[in-house]
């Protein structure tokens, strides 16, 4: 009876905040057909990256946001390129509105600042308003003098297990430790893996092209610099198992060994 009431009482659940990975996909054309094609062939090339994966869909680069039955048919192209729509981007407070209509979370790194909290609900944005919002809610790629203004490196001195992440906002990542299948380092810097890197490592994660990833032990699903990225199924003999540089020159991801 005592185990009965014992288990009565256990909480059915608990809830945690934590780091989630999300892709963003970036609406600049209200063309459901376009963005299937688009999103189908990034798909196709890599498999392991982009199938099934989560994303937002962000709507703020349209001069107008669509109605809802506009939206339905561009989250039905997300979803039959093979990935997994989970929410819109934070915008406008008619964006707010249009989610909760839709029965959508709205998802961000950054909360943009709604003029509803300064206006009446009819009250119309001027253009300079507008301008404003969007550089609000979209900050600017990182640069390499930014970033070196910033907190220092961050150190992970352990493994990064299958399924973790690990961030390094606005500044380098350094990992002393075997980055399993599954998991993934993020930097907006550079990062320097002093063990294997079995995962996928992504830096300049802001946009930063002068970002390197460097690892001790090369065995990686994925190496990315400023959303240049490369997928690897079958690794190189030179490179497999090797102490590898990554970097960007002319808009092409480079590796080599060190």
């Amino acid at each position: 009876m005592k185990a009965n009431q014992h288990k009565l009482s256990e909480a059915s659940c608990d809830l945690r905040f934590g780091q989630v990975g999300l892709a963003c996909v970036r609406i600049r054309r209200v063309d459901a057909a376009a963005v299937f094609e688009e999103l189908e062939h990034r798909v196709r090339q890599a498999q392991q990256l982009f199938s099934r994966t989560a994303v937002v869909v962000d709507l703020g680069y349209l001069d107008e946001l669509p109605d809802e039955g506009t939206v339905d048919a561009l989250l039905e192209a997300v979803r039959s390129a093979g990935m997994l729509p989970v929410g819109l981007a934070y915008g406008s407070s008619e964006n707010e509105a249009l989610a909760k209509r839709m029965g959508l979370p709205l998802i961000a790194r950054f909360r943009a600042a709604y003029e509803a909290a300064h206006s009446a609900p009819s009250q119309k944005l001027s253009a300079q308003e507008k301008i404003h919002a969007k550089q609000t809610t979209y900050p600017p790629a990182a640069t390499r003098n930014d970033l070196d203004l910033v907190q220092g490196t961050l150190h992970h001195d352990s493994a990064v297990r299958s399924g973790q992440q690990i961030y390094a906002r606005q500044r380098d990542l350094v990992v002393t430790g075997t980055v399993a299948n599954g998991a993934e380092v993020i930097a907006d810097g550079d990062i320097h893996i002093y063990g294997t890197l079995r995962g996928r490592a992504m830096a300049g994660a802001q946009g930063d092209g002068n970002a390197r990833v460097f690892v001790s032990d090369f065995y990686a699903e994925l190496v990315a610099i400023a959303g240049h990225y490369r997928v690897f199924e079958h690794l190189p003999d030179t490179l497999e198992g090797r102490a590898v540089r990554c970097w960007l020159k002319d808009d092409k991801l480079l590796l080599a060994r060190l």
